[in-house]
Formats: structure tokens, sequence, C-alpha cells
């Protein structure tokens, strides 16, 4: 039987347009990619130029009046083009997912285990072995011709006990910008946050007097993101001033892999960072829940944004894995964004519409989407606890879930979680 993707209706299309404008890198907007993104390195748009830009801060009641079967439609649609422009990179999981082409990832697997599946024409492209997350990453190649779908399955039956999943591919939780005027203000010295995101673009004003640490994970390493920039500029705005950038796009649409994420982490494993922010959405992943399993026990907070896929799409990760503080988005009347996706848990809202963040060319820019609501908690968290470490991060949560606004029904609800948490002022 052939499946067909539905086709968007123009509500539906120019939504699935407004949520990636602020996309960069090789990335994928939401629960995979957006048209622009996927390109790469594109700039925000220019209203002058752009009629959808110059729409952005006028499509609110538009966004609301948007279904959840259109935004479905519009996550659906999104997934199967990126795959229908990259079929030589990628391929589609047993979901309809997009993964990195004929390729598995493996974690910690024996050398009984390596030897089995070498000797039925498996071979082994990269291994990487993280000593503080306590963990080693195989990426497996199957024999030729063999998709990773069919190669998935082969190594659960050769090696049942194993730890074997697809290459998935992560998107960016951004949206929709426009560029404005006025100074974003740089962040103090002594808060840390890890960043997993596109590259940042660390000669913009936003970030004068922040230390930025920038190492490339994806394809090509490190390119400067419009989304990775931006997301780190509200991250300086709350008080931030040390900031490692882990680049897990680079160029090319393998960027955003699972694996890249994965060895991101290990760094921030390595660093001793308290605070990790994860403005990237993707469907559940054996290699990267263990990785988010390590770094979570270690006692670092993993802030990740719950997506913009509306509330029908299915729950995103690695904001659903326990132990990571799901964040979701809420505009200036602190209403939730009807774009934002669910998680299978909600901690804590900020507001993740008329963001002013940094744009390319020392602009900035008014954006929307939950990618932007994640950094406000985490320069919150990191202002609070400077060390990795269980007891002082669970504290930390604490004091931060007293201290916000509560929404929506009485205590901490599934919608809002904990509440709404304000940028800090310094």
């Amino acid at each position: 039987m052939t499946f067909r993707w539905p086709r968007l209706g123009p509500a539906a299309a120019m939504l699935s347009s407004l949520l990636v404008l602020a996309a960069a890198t090789p990335a994928f907007a939401q629960l995979l990619p957006s048209p622009g993104s996927v390109l790469g390195g594109l700039p925000l748009p220019d209203p002058r130029q752009d009629p959808l830009a110059r729409a952005v801060g006028q499509t609110a009641e538009q966004l609301e009046q948007l279904t959840p079967r259109a935004l479905v439609a519009a996550r659906l649609d999104r997934l199967s083009d990126l795959v229908r422009r990259n079929p030589k990179a990628l391929e589609l999981d047993d979901l309809g997912q997009p993964v990195v082409r004929a390729e598995v990832l493996a974690i910690s697997p024996s050398q009984q285990a390596l030897a089995t599946v070498q000797a039925a024409g498996f071979s082994v492209a990269r291994r990487s072995r993280s000593d503080d997350l306590g963990l080693e990453l195989v990426t497996l190649t199957p024999p030729k011709g063999m998709s990773a779908k069919a190669a998935v399955r082969r190594l659960r039956e050769l090696d049942p006990t194993g730890d074997y999943d697809f290459n998935h591919l992560y998107a960016d939780a951004g949206g929709g910008g426009s560029p404005g005027l006025g100074a974003i203000a740089a962040g103090g010295e002594a808060a840390r946050v890890g960043l997993l995101d596109g590259g940042v673009d660390v000669a913009q004003p936003a970030f004068a007097g922040v230390k930025i640490q920038s190492r490339g994970f994806g394809p090509g390493g490190v390119r400067p993101s419009a989304h990775g920039t931006a997301v780190a500029s509200v991250l300086a705005a709350g008080g931030v001033g040390q900031i490692l950038a882990a680049d897990v796009y680079g160029r090319g649409p393998t960027g955003g892999s699972a694996e890249a994420i994965v060895s991101a982490l290990a760094w921030m494993a390595q660093a001793r960072v308290a605070v990790v922010n994860v403005s990237l959405v993707g469907p559940a992943n054996g290699p990267l829940g263990a990785a988010v399993r390590a770094l979570v026990a270690r006692g670092c907070l993993i802030v990740a944004a719950v997506g913009n896929d509306g509330p029908a799409a299915p729950a995103l990760y690695p904001a659903s894995y326990p132990g990571v503080i799901a964040v979701t988005g809420v505009d200036r009347r602190r209403r939730l964004l009807p774009e934002a996706g669910r998680a299978a848990h909600v901690d804590f809202a900020a507001y993740g519409a008329e963001v002013k963040v940094a744009a390319p060319g020392g602009r900035t820019a008014t954006v929307r989407g939950t990618s932007y609501a994640a950094p406000v908690v985490a320069a919150r968290l990191a202002r609070m606890i400077d060390v990795a470490d269980p007891q002082e991060a669970k504290r930390a949560v604490g004091r931060l879930g007293e201290a916000a606004i509560d929404l929506g029904a009485p205590g901490p609800d599934p919608l809002y979680g904990r509440g709404l948490v304000e940028a800090a002022g310094k």
C-alpha cells in the first residue's frame, strides 16, 4: 500500500513557513525540518522583501485559529519534503521520522556482539567513548542495499539484549522572526550554560562580555546560524556570562543527528556543565535517551523546548525524557502558544512570542516559538547552580518553582507546569 502525505491548505502552509523563518544551519523546524532550514545557514528574513516575515507580527489570531489537524499536516509535510529532497542521505524509519541513510547506532555493545554483527556483514563506521557518561557510541553501516529499517530489525535479531536504534534527526524548536531595533544586554560573568543548537555568531554585539566556547559535532564543523545565535542571545540577556556552544548541525542534510547530539552531551559531561539548554526536538531514541539519563544522574539540569508542532503531535524528545526540564511557550498575555507541543510532561512556561533576539548583521529580530522560552528557564537555573550535583539541582528547580507565576489550574498542571518563569533582572 502506498501512503500519501496530506497536502496543506493555505493556513497550514503559512504556519509551516512562519514557524521556521528563524531556522539556521541544516536544521529542521520542530519535529523535523523546515523547508528553509535544510538549505543551511539562512539569515532571518528581511520584512521589506519577505511578505511572510512581514506577517509574523500580525498572525497571532490566525495561528490561534489553526486546528491541531492542520498543525499535524504541516509537520508531516515537512518530514516527507526533507527526505524527498535528500534521498541519498536520508530515509524514513518505521514511524515516518527522517534518519541518516544506511546507519544504525549502538550503545556500548560488547565485543562479542560486535563480532557477531560484523560476521553478518555490518561494519563499524565510527566509535566514540565517553567515560564521563559511562557509555560508548558505535555507528554501524549495514550490508550494501540494506535499509536502515531492515538493519535495525536485523541487529535486534542478532543481539536481542543489545541497544540499537536509528540515527534520527532532530529539529530546532524556533519560529518566525522579523528584524527589529534595539540592543540586547549581555550576561554576567558567573552563570554558565551549555547550548546544543546551531553555531553561534560570536561577533554579535549581544555577546559583548560573554565568553563563548564553540565546538562542532555536525558535518563540516562549526557554522554560525541564525537559530543558535538567537537562542544564545536569550541566554546572554538572562545573565549568562559563559556559553559552551555545541553546533550539532554544521553543514548538510544529516546535521542534527542523534549521533551528533550524544557526542555534544558527552562534551557537556566532560566540562562539568550544570545547566544545558536544548531547543531541539525529535523522536525517542535509544542512544539519546541513554546519554540524557547519564547526564541527569550526574546532577546536570537539561532544559528542553517542547516543540511547535501543536497539541496533536506526538510527544517530542528530549523534553519528554524523565528528569529533563520541559518548557512550553506563552504569549505576552500569558496564553499558551497554539503551536506549542505537548511533551510527556511540562515543568515550566516562559514567553515564547515577541522575543527579541540577536540576528545576522548585528541586528535584532522579534521571534516566536518554544525555542526561545527554554533559554529563559535555563538562564534562571544557571544563576542558582554552578556545579552539577543531584541535590543542588533539585533545590534549584524547587526554588524556581516557588518563584514561578501560577497559570491555568491552581498548582502544577499539564499545560503550564509549575508556572511562568520570567527573565531575571540583573
